[in-house]
């Protein structure tokens, strides 16, 4: 073979594998050219749901919270269940504290309406979290984007591979490190607890029968324990009662979840629990003197957990609707 077509060849085949490596990692302005308005759709949609409801800020971050900590980021937590199976939606973990569902389903309508099969179910929840972010007065980040969806949802992943409530710092580590998310990362993502509301049942175990020794846990400041008692009573069956997550700002993403904690005032043990380690305690303390620095760490946060186990190229699929796998 010739030197020169050799050269070529080489050349070729190096700009190949550039491309190949291109197209397989998430880009900021992924749809710039084969679907431009995709972010403005799914903003607008977000606005309109925010406004109807300022609560479903909270649901929509928390929905990429749960989504890409399952199987990776996939739009998993937005498939149905069959009757052969209970999805990840349908399990205890998100039925019924997830919300948001409706915003993603006008979003998807709009974009297979203008772009059909272009726009990721997975990459709308990112982007309808960054957005929420935004609309509840946080600081907004750019989105890497080119994630496609899954096909398998299983309500028994959400026990081992989400965190629960009660969970103790030690536990939170752990679980964050298999996601590739450090210590400190963890501490800046529960920060997202300082908007939205919790249902009862998710503390109710540290008002009532504590312990042996304990009727309530006594870390919680004993005013606020006895407020939450006042809104969720002992023995109570009403199954909808819900308490604001930060009562001073529910609505407002800002640095008040971690005040709060330093006032013995986090409403879950994996809240509270933050203060038990020299290190967390010490990013608790900071974050709650520091505002700006959060809001940007939240954000480079939310933006690398927004890509965990992606699926990219020819894996998985563009789903018509969000809520089943194509046929």
């Amino acid at each position: 073979m010739k030197p020169n077509k050799l050269k070529c060849i080489t050349t070729f085949f190096i700009l190949y594998l550039f491309n190949q490596n291109a197209h397989s990692e998430l880009q900021v302005g992924y749809y710039s050219y084969s679907c431009s308005m995709a972010e403005f759709i799914v903003k607008d949609e977000v606005r309109k749901g925010v406004t109807n409801n300022p609560g479903i800020a909270a649901g929509l971050v928390r929905m990429h919270f749960h989504d890409c900590f399952i199987r990776g980021c996939d739009a998993s937590v937005l498939l149905d269940s069959t009757p052969l199976n209970t999805a990840e939606k349908d399990s205890p973990a998100n039925k019924p504290s997830l919300r948001g569902y409706e915003v993603i389903d006008n979003a998807k309508a709009k974009l297979e309406a203008v772009c059909p099969g272009i726009v990721s179910c997975a990459d709308i929840v990112a982007f309808a979290a960054r957005d929420s972010v935004e609309f509840a007065r946080g600081l907004g980040y750019n989105v890497p984007a080119g994630r496609r969806d899954g096909r398998i949802s299983l309500a028994s992943d959400t026990r081992t591979e989400l965190p629960p409530p009660t969970f103790n710092v030690n536990q939170l580590t752990q679980l964050f490190a298999r996601k590739g998310l450090t210590q400190d990362e963890m501490v800046t993502l529960s920060g997202a607890h300082t908007i939205g509301r919790s249902h009862c049942s998710a503390f109710s175990s540290r008002l009532y029968n504590f312990s042996t020794t304990s009727s309530q846990d006594p870390s919680l400041d004993p005013s606020y324990a006895a407020l939450l008692k006042r809104q969720c009573p002992q023995g109570s069956t009403n199954q909808n009662l819900v308490v604001p997550m930060d009562p001073s700002s529910p609505g407002i993403a800002d640095v008040g979840y971690y005040v709060d904690i330093l006032a013995n005032r986090g409403l879950f043990t994996s809240d509270q629990t933050l203060l038990t380690n020299a290190e967390t305690a010490s990013q608790v303390k900071q974050n709650a003197r520091d505002p700006y620095l959060w809001a940007s760490q939240f954000a480079d946060a939310m933006v690398k957990m927004g890509q965990i186990i992606v699926l990219k190229g020819n894996a998985g699929e563009i789903r018509t609707n969000c809520r089943v796998v194509n046929s």
